[in-house]
């Protein structure tokens, strides 16, 4: 392929380099070894500042690291003192235009030698200016627990787009293993949108993961931020004991793990909106999203709050942004309008609670989404996950008082049993007090 050396001198927002219409590939002056090159540039203007990632090998099909978005995710959110302008991903060319199984080695082949000519001539100009030295140019490692996946099945809808439910093997720093099945979607391939625990049946053969059967593990909450959400509900502990079949609404299904935990653990009637069926008949089939207090509805969810009224003791919105340009964040910006929350409220009986899942884009967005709330509800607690990244916002329709972590409460002894009591110490109130 002939290549212009000259494009990559200056940095273009958002420039995402492909051939055919993915990737450039060429060959590098070593020995039986072809690269695949990939090169993005920050959506915003930022000081010079390069820095590359080596693809796993086997994960070179992953849309963590063969499309657009999951590229920006990594540039977003590289772990380095200061924002990227450009990041450049090298590994081998995929075997594969999808996400395949993989299986990494132990310890994982480490990069090709010699590729700081490589990275020099993919790095800026700029990137030299007022160095009396040639810098050098970080090549990175990406590394997650994964040390295998297998695809179950690959789904593409208009409304959703493309996604995939894999089992995953995964390997903590402690040595400990745990296999989980998860669901991802294109749009946002570097965030786990469902995930439960699954354990191998015993007679299978731990060798080969696709060959492995599993039975779910239902009653654990993988997710950060899901325990914590539940722990939101105790701010209303003591009315819930006075309904004999409290209801709770969830916005966003994906797997169903929230829902299923709601009904199977607190006795919840749940609602569950989806906007699209087929990743609802996923949750059903890989996720055992099956109970009959559980009652899921194909709509988009803010249009759902909007025509309804006067329902739900609870209502959960696990609901992330679309626009990839923002990185991962929660809920949509459309969510932080007045109407919006309103109908949020409306939703809600009288003594109801509204619990979300904050990932802020910015300080800026956390700040209005807080003020937004503070408008409509009565009292706004909230509950740091720990993760460094969720927040879980806690709404109450009227007035709960100071008083509400008291004991005596039948409701908040069985939640105290299914999550852990620090996430319900830790509720702190932010509105003030009216």
């Amino acid at each position: 392929m002939s290549l212009d050396p000259s494009i990559f001198e200056t940095t273009v927002p958002s420039r995402y380099i492909r051939k055919n219409p993915r990737y450039i590939t060429f060959t590098l002056p070593l020995p039986h070894l072809l690269l695949r090159a990939a090169v993005l540039d920050s959506p915003s203007a930022s000081a010079p500042s390069t820095a590359a990632i080596w693809v796993p090998p086997g994960r070179e099909s992953d849309w963590i690291f063969s499309t657009f978005s999951g590229l920006l995710q990594l540039l977003l959110s590289s772990p380095t003192p200061h924002p990227l302008s450009r990041l450049i991903l090298l590994g081998n060319p995929p075997s594969s235009p999808n996400p395949t199984s993989f299986s990494s080695t132990s310890p994982p082949p480490p990069p090709p030698q010699n590729l700081a000519p490589l990275l020099l001539g993919l790095s800026p100009k700029s990137e030299f200016l007022g160095h009396s030295e040639i810098p050098e140019v970080p090549l990175l490692v990406y590394e997650d627990d994964v040390v295998k996946s297998s695809i179950l099945e690959i789904c593409n809808r208009p409304c959703v787009g493309e996604f995939l439910i894999e089992n995953v093997e995964l390997k903590f720093d402690d040595g400990v293993t745990e296999f989980r099945r998860r669901l991802r979607f294109k749009r946002m391939p570097n965030f786990v949108q469902s995930q439960i625990r699954i354990r191998p049946k015993k007679d299978s053969i731990l060798d080969n993961l696709d060959d492995l059967e599993f039975e779910l593990e239902k009653g654990v909450l993988v997710q950060p931020y899901l325990s914590p959400m539940v722990a939101g509900i105790a701010v209303i502990h003591r009315f819930l004991d006075e309904q004999s079949l409290p209801r709770a609404l969830c916005l966003g299904v994906g797997g169903g793990a929230l829902l299923g935990f709601l009904a199977d653990h607190l006795n919840f009637e749940v609602d569950g909106v989806e906007e699209d069926e087929v990743v609802l008949e996923a949750a059903r089939r890989h996720f055992g999203l099956n109970n009959e207090f559980i009652h899921l509805f194909v709509e988009d969810g803010i249009r759902y709050l909007k025509r309804i009224a006067n329902k739900y003791d609870i209502v959960m919105v696990d609901l992330d942004s679309r626009d990839v340009m923002s990185a991962v964040s929660a809920p949509p910006v459309e969510f932080v309008e007045g109407s919006v929350l309103r109908a949020a409220r409306e939703v809600l009986r009288d003594k109801g609670v509204l619990v979300a899942n904050v990932i802020p884009s910015s300080k800026m967005f956390f700040e209005r989404l807080v003020c937004g709330v503070e408008e409509i509800f009565e009292e706004v607690y909230e509950i740091d996950v720990g993760n460094e990244e969720d927040f879980v916002l806690i709404a109450a329709k009227s007035g709960v008082g100071e008083g509400w972590d008291g004991d005596g409460s039948a409701f908040l002894n069985k939640l105290k049993l299914v999550v852990s009591c620090s996430y319900i110490d830790s509720i702190r109130r932010i509105s003030k007090i009216r």
